[in-house]
């Protein structure tokens, strides 16, 4: 009799175990265990990858973590330890930065999108100038300030810095330089009518109605604005599934309609 019961038991025991689903492969599967992809991304991705965030969950079933500050400040806090998974940088120097101390997977490192310098003024100034060398940048400052990111890290201000220098007029207006820990900081002080002139990227200045572009600066005053994306060199599994999502069609046109530009080759 108890061997009877005993093999009952054991068939039971190995119905249950085949007609129960495995919980903990069911809730992977949904994405319902898989902690979020953390991405640090630089301040002028801020509106486009807040909209490709969620159709990359969407798409994926893996939620996005997104944080944004100076490209600088991100490399250094992924020098630092800071948990990352993906680094979007506005340069290619802070992500030879990082790739220099082993800190990405350069395998999964892409050119992502291309940007555009531009001079910006509040939206009621009425002020007019073209750009080119020895443009009068300075006499039109008069005692105020130019608004743009710092230019010993901030890859804006570098941008800036590089331009202004190419066009001849980097020695008139440095010491008038505002220089802000990153674009949108930038971007604020002229929409606050704080300064009366800023360079950002032209990007920022399409999504800020406070501000207006006052003129465009030749690409050739300054190296190709870039941003790569890459995971980190420990990301999570699935970390490159988001950069590749950035390449993606559905990525770009959103990119696109932020006014990025295709990646430069």
């Amino acid at each position: 009799m108890k061997r009877r019961n005993l093999i009952a038991a054991t068939f039971l025991s190995a119905a249950l175990l085949f007609a129960t689903p495995d919980i903990s492969l069911a809730q992977s599967a949904a994405g319902g265990t898989q902690p979020d992809l953390i991405v640090l991304a630089a301040s002028s991705l801020t509106d486009a990858l807040n909209e490709i965030g969620p159709d990359f969950t969407n798409t994926t079933h893996r939620g996005v973590k997104l944080s944004y500050a100076a490209s600088s400040a991100l490399a250094r806090q992924i020098e630092g330890g800071a948990p990352a998974d993906v680094f979007v940088s506005a340069d290619t120097d802070w992500m030879d930065y990082l790739q220099t101390r082993n800190l990405i997977d350069t395998g999964s490192r892409h050119n992502v999108v291309g940007n555009r310098l531009v001079l910006i003024s509040p939206a009621d100034s009425t002020v007019s100038i073209r750009i080119a060398p020895h443009f009068a940048l300075a006499k039109l400052l008069g005692d105020g300030r130019l608004a743009t990111g710092n230019p010993d890290s901030v890859p804006i201000g570098k941008y800036a810095k590089e331009a202004l220098t190419n066009l001849g007029v980097w020695s008139e207006v440095q010491d008038k330089v505002a220089a802000a820990d990153n674009v949108r900081a930038a971007l604020s002080l002229v929409a606050r009518g704080e300064v009366p002139l800023g360079i950002v990227y032209r990007t920022d200045a399409l999504v800020e109605k406070k501000v207006r572009i006052v003129a465009d600066f030749p690409a050739s005053s300054h190296g190709p604005i870039t941003y790569p994306g890459a995971t980190t060199a420990h990301p999570q599994a699935g970390a490159a599934d988001f950069v590749r999502f950035l390449l993606s069609p559905p990525a770009q046109a959103i990119f696109a309609k932020y006014g990025f530009d295709p990646a430069p080759k």
